[in-house]
């Protein structure tokens, strides 16, 4: 064990837990006011249910090394033999229980980008138990492919250094998948009530993204510092390509389109951050801000359907985008556990990558799909008009988020029912 590893990744744990809280500030600053406390507590609610479903099952699951290509088994359910001894299947350096810690970070956040597909719409309750149901039946399998000793996508040899697949792609097309069972909202238009709560939120990603990205290398050496330096240059480009192109369609750069640009781009270098140089990281985050600038401006109009916050038009479509980049930009001389791209010599790696987003498309789809049909067997799904025209934030959670009710005794309306 390596001291200063422990602490890289235990600060590198801290700011990725730190995102989920900023999804909160980014989301809810995205919608009307009457919703801004009912899309915090989608955030809220999946740090409180994965945290502890991740102890119980999800770590072992994802992680254990006595499954099989699919799913790991239950060996290590509630942390058995998880402790404070490296596991050396997945670091020699760091605690098996801090690794463990990493990788619920991810599980919660993933599960909270999910939120910004149906955001004033959805009925907490429902969410509850799709969150619980998902983490279990689609991340941890998702995430034993890619990452766990065993998975099918990680013995094909695919590269993704920090969730394209995982958390985003996935996050993605479960949020794509929820906004076209719910329906559209009655009323269409977003709102965007703060603007510096999305700033705030959007700054707050940006620096989390380094313990997300670098974080990934497990140790502060070559890997990390390229991870580090790819990080901010992608965010850095996706900001310009998103603004740039907004210039020019709209005539003016907006603030908000600035913020998703750089999370776009923060999106599309996930997986490649420790396998491609800088100046690859430059195109990856330029690429990735314009085809998300298109996805949710053209794309969702074009289809109809309605992604309220844009989480598939930027986590769907950026976490494509890279995985994709990668297997065009990855180079061993970044780092020699990967392999070289397309354009270092070995076209194979594209269609490695292809078939794990096309792979992972599908199996999202459709358990997504399954999962919430099957809840709305049972109770509904979604509020009623009611509710929705007045805000989740007094019909379901009973608070307003500046102090004051939006009609005379609406708080009392509220606890009557």
């Amino acid at each position: 064990m390596v001291p200063a590893d422990s602490v890289f990744m235990f600060v590198s744990t801290a700011l990725v837990w730190v995102m989920t809280p900023a999804i909160a500030l980014f989301y809810g600053g995205m919608v009307k006011s009457k919703n801004v406390l009912s899309t915090a507590m989608y955030s809220f609610g999946s740090l409180g249910i994965v945290s502890v479903l991740w102890i119980l099952v999800g770590y072992s699951l994802a992680f254990s090394t006595g499954g099989n290509a699919i799913l790991g088994d239950l060996s290590w359910a509630g942390l058995h033999d998880v402790t404070f001894k490296p596991n050396a299947d997945y670091s020699a350096t760091i605690p098996h229980n801090l690794f463990m810690m990493f990788q619920m970070t991810f599980a919660v956040l993933t599960i909270a980008i999910i939120s910004g597909g149906f955001v004033g719409r959805m009925r907490f309750s429902a969410y509850l138990i799709f969150i619980s149901l998902w983490c279990v039946l689609v991340y941890a399998p998702v995430a034993h492919w890619v990452w766990g000793v065993g998975g099918w996508i990680r013995n094909l040899g695919v590269l993704d250094f920090a969730g394209g697949n995982v958390v985003h792609i996935s996050s993605g097309v479960a949020a794509l998948i929820l906004a076209l069972v719910l329906g559209k909202r009655k009323e269409s238009e977003t709102g965007r009530h703060n603007l510096m709560l999305v700033l705030i939120g959007g700054s707050l990603l940006w620096l989390g993204w380094f313990g997300f990205n670098v974080g990934s290398a497990l140790s502060l050496n070559e890997v990390a510092m390229y991870a580090f330096i790819n990080t901010n240059t992608a965010a850095a480009c996706g900001l310009i390509g998103w603004a740039a192109v907004e210039w020019i369609v709209n005539k003016k750069p907006t603030l908000s389109g600035a913020i998703s640009g750089g999370i776009a781009g923060l999106v599309a270098i996930t997986p490649a951050a420790g396998f491609v140089t800088p100046m690859a990281s430059i195109l990856i985050g330029l690429v990735g801000g314009i085809v998300c600038f298109w996805g949710v401006t053209y794309l969702k109009s074009k289809l109809g359907y309605d992604d309220t916050l844009d989480a598939f038009g930027i986590h769907g479509i950026g976490g494509t985008w890279g995985g994709i980049a990668t297997g065009l930009f990855a180079s061993k001389a970044v780092n020699s556990a990967g392999a070289n791209g397309l354009f270092y010599g070995d076209p194979s790696l594209v269609w490695k990558q292809l078939v794990a987003i096309v792979s992972t498309y599908i199996f999202v789809g459709i358990a997504s799909f399954i999962i919430i049909k099957a809840i709305q067997l049972f109770m509904p799904i979604r509020v009623d008009e009611e509710a929705e025209k007045r805000g989740l934030d007094i019909t379901l959670h009973g608070e307003h988020a500046y102090g004051q009710p939006y009609e005379e005794g609406v708080y009392e309306q509220a606890a009557a029912k």
